[in-house]
């Protein structure tokens, strides 16, 4: 990955930097304004209901590419406009995600009780979608007897918190899609989709402005990359990672922010690529950020499940044994993050 930035560089235009970057946010505008009638005309049975949360999705994807291209190529732009448009599509790209992102959890996490607690389509009365095996005797004090007893309740607990995170996250997304917040950020999409409020410095040829910014979006990624502990990532099971991982709520978020920072910094570097050369692939890459994110938020989520009042000693050992796993799949992420980006010689 990192060879592959190198080798294929940015090309240098001609063309006045304009002439390249307002059509990119036309273009994203366009998908905005599509992805918003499509949201308002599915209808409301469980097909218009996927269609709505496919239309969400095309809508997050959209205000994230407007909103990042403004952000490294803000000098090209009227800035008091860039800002406060930048601002608002980040607030309404935070409340589409966080019904998607408590849902994806929540299947993550009874995913991963499932196949620790062995159940996989076993024949025990499973609970909150958790299939688990009859126990091995009421007394037993195994540790797979605790996780197979905790499992089910386990599962409970987290459906129970993370369907009502998820139901408030649905409301408040219809409220803000109602709302004259929303309406306004709209008008200002709609406005882009023909005219792009640009600053004197667009009129430069695009090798000497516009080039400049996306290499610069590209060099934070490098230095960003760099200063991760890849040397450790290249080992898939890092003990001493996981041992962090395993630390109390802020040293585990204190390890996992430049991470999260990398993969912001990949997604700038993708949308300032499309703008100068065009969709490029850095797909591998983005899905290991992914899933570090997703894993990462996971475990926490199952710690913060294990710290609810006057649980049962089984079910907060089987969301301990839970949070290991993710802090587990944390680090495979890492590694496979490392292997993309560093991916090692081939044998003489």
């Amino acid at each position: 990955m990192a060879e592959a930035l190198s080798a294929r560089g940015l090309p240098a235009h001609d063309l006045p930097s304009r002439e390249l970057l307002a059509p990119y946010l036309h273009a994203r505008a366009a998908e905005f304004l599509r992805s918003l009638r499509l949201h308002r005309e599915s209808g409301q049975d469980p097909q218009g209901a996927a269609e709505a949360a496919e239309a969400a999705r095309a809508l997050r994807a959209a205000a994230r590419r407007i909103s990042g291209t403004l952000h490294t190529f803000r000098p090209l732009t009227e800035t008091g406009w860039a800002d406060t448009l930048r601002a608002e599509l980040a607030w309404l790209s935070g409340v589409l995600a966080r019904e998607h992102a408590y849902a994806g959890r929540l299947n993550r996490l009874l995913e991963a009780l499932n196949r620790l607690s062995g159940a996989g389509g076993g024949t025990g009365g499973g609970t909150g979608g958790v299939p688990v095996p009859p126990a091995r005797g009421g007394g037993s004090s195994e540790p797979g007897s605790s996780l197979t007893v905790g499992a089910a309740r386990a599962g409970a607990l987290l459906e129970r918190q993370l369907t009502l995170a998820r139901t408030r996250a649905h409301s408040a997304a219809l409220q803000a899609l109602g709302s004259s917040r929303f309406h306004a950020v709209a008008d200002a999409v709609a406005l882009l989709a023909s005219d792009v409020p640009l600053g004197p410095a667009a009129a430069a040829p695009a090798a000497e402005v516009l080039t400049p910014l996306a290499t610069g979006a590209e060099q934070r990624l490098r230095e960003a990359v760099a200063a991760l502990p890849l040397g450790r990532a290249s080992h898939p099971y890092n003990a001493e990672a996981l041992l962090h991982g395993l630390a109390p709520a802020p040293s585990s978020e204190a390890q996992d922010a430049p991470w999260h920072h990398v993969r912001l910094l990949l997604r700038l570097h993708r949308y300032a690529q499309e703008v100068v050369i065009g969709p490029g692939d850095t797909r591998p890459a983005a899905r290991a950020l992914d899933r570090h994110r997703d894993a990462a938020e996971a475990a926490t989520a199952a710690a913060s499940a294990a710290r609810t009042p006057r649980i049962a000693p089984a079910t907060a050992y089987a969301l301990g044994v839970l949070h290991a796993d993710q802090r587990h799949e944390v680090e495979a992420a890492r590694f496979a993050f490392q292997q993309v980006w560093q991916p090692a010689p081939a044998a003489p």
